[in-house]
């Protein structure tokens, strides 16, 4: 399995193919909503390859100074239950520490609290989670 940071318009769409595929039809979601305002140039993205087969990804943005949100986490069905999940996310965490930023936070879509409670996140109430698909929490982590 490759790990990669997202450089190159044809890893952006591995990117999307990762969240549509696994995403839109089982919920139902509208492309524009699930390629929302935070994807684009200002956006980055994990991937990870099974050799050249895009199966996992995630995304993060500066939302202020010093914080940036981690989301859209999807990893291929098939693929399910071999931790790519925390391996996507864990390398958007290097790569935002590396970037100078302190904190980040997650919109957790309810029901699936528990797998970011495992990579150290935790509530906070005072947050406010995106509801654009899914009914969220908000969670945060020291990165």
């Amino acid at each position: 399995m490759k790990i990669i940071r997202v450089t190159k318009e044809c890893e952006r769409a591995g990117a999307y193919y990762v969240r549509m595929a696994a995403m839109m039809h089982k919920y139902q979601i509208p492309l524009d909503a699930e390629i929302d305002a935070h994807d684009g140039g200002n956006c980055h993205y994990i991937l990870a390859l099974d050799d050249i087969y895009p199966v996992a990804t995630c995304r993060w943005f500066e939302v202020r100074e010093g914080v940036a949100e981690i989301g859209r986490v999807v990893v291929l069905p098939e693929y399910r239950g071999q931790h790519l999940g925390q391996v996507v996310v864990n390398e958007a965490e290097k790569w935002m520490r590396e970037a100078g930023y302190r904190k980040a936070v997650v919109s957790s879509r309810v029901g699936v609290e528990d797998f970011y409670k495992k990579l150290g996140y935790s509530f906070n109430e005072n947050g406010t989670p995106h509801h654009d698909t899914f009914q969220c929490v908000y969670m945060e982590k020291e990165v």
